[in-house]
């Protein structure tokens, strides 16, 4: 396979992602996000891109909003350090594919490209976590969610079950998810491990639980359940409500072409 073959079904492959990605950004209000498409810098297939690198966003409460359930401390730690680096990281590898473009060696591709994934993966992943939570939060959802969670999970109590499992089975660093596969038209709790891995090809995430220690060791400690039933706490359900709404209101993948 040809260094341009591989850049194109990488290229092709990501898309996909970054369509239901997108539809969370753009339900949540993150209109960046929710133009991500391609590598953001250069050339997709001769079409020039224009797009300004990935930025930070700020939080949309206060670093101690979400007490007692999440400190300060950890949303200080997370969003400033640790979110700022996956931008940071996404940046540089699409720097790096901008001057591999221009020299026409692409001997790093690979590496590079997996860079892109992981960085970029946890800069949209953590995007979407800070807007599904609230000060306001917690109770249980309504509306068109409480009914999808009813059909494809039991109840809503047999989700939470479900998802709360999930999240605290998570090996090593990663994250639980409430997806909406477009696919089957249906919702599905999943894993990613790290950011990216694990993933479902397409879906759009409508909740999304980071259990990576640095969101919450500070505060639990290795006490990762206890974490992951804090969350339930605060939960914005008219957030997550939005999406799924936006994206169940969306053609499928295949119907789009």
């Amino acid at each position: 396979m040809t260094d341009a073959t591989e850049s194109r079904r990488d290229g092709s492959t990501r898309r996909t992602v970054l369509r239901g990605l997108g539809l969370t950004a753009a339900a949540l209000g993150l209109p960046g996000l929710a133009a991500a498409e391609g590598d953001g810098r250069g050339g997709d297939e001769g079409t020039e891109r224009t797009a300004e690198p990935y930025s930070l966003p700020p939080l949309p409460y206060d670093y101690d909003a979400l007490e007692p359930h999440i400190d300060a401390r950890i949303m200080r730690l997370h969003h400033d350090e640790h979110h700022k680096g996956y931008v940071e990281g996404a940046n540089a590898a699409l720097d790096e594919l901008a001057a591999m473009r221009e020299s026409g060696e692409f001997d790093r591709i690979k590496a590079v490209k997996r860079d892109l994934s992981f960085n970029l993966s946890g800069h949209l992943l953590h995007s979407v976590f800070w807007r599904i939570m609230s000060p306001d939060g917690g109770g249980d959802p309504g509306g068109d969610l409480a009914s999808a969670l009813r059909r494809d999970f039991g109840s809503v109590e047999g989700f939470k079950r479900e998802f709360a499992a999930a999240a605290t089975g998570v090996e090593g660093s990663g994250w639980g998810l409430l997806v909406y596969d477009h696919l089957a038209g249906r919702l599905l709790v999943t894993q990613a491990e790290a950011h990216n891995d694990l993933a479902v090809q397409g879906a759009t995430p409508l909740l999304v639980l980071d259990v990576w220690e640095h969101a919450y060791y500070l505060q639990y400690e290795n006490d990762r359940t206890a974490y992951v039933d804090a969350f339930w706490n605060v939960v914005d359900w008219s957030a997550v409500d939005a999406v799924y709404r936006a994206a169940a209101s969306a053609r499928r993948p295949a119907e789009s072409n």
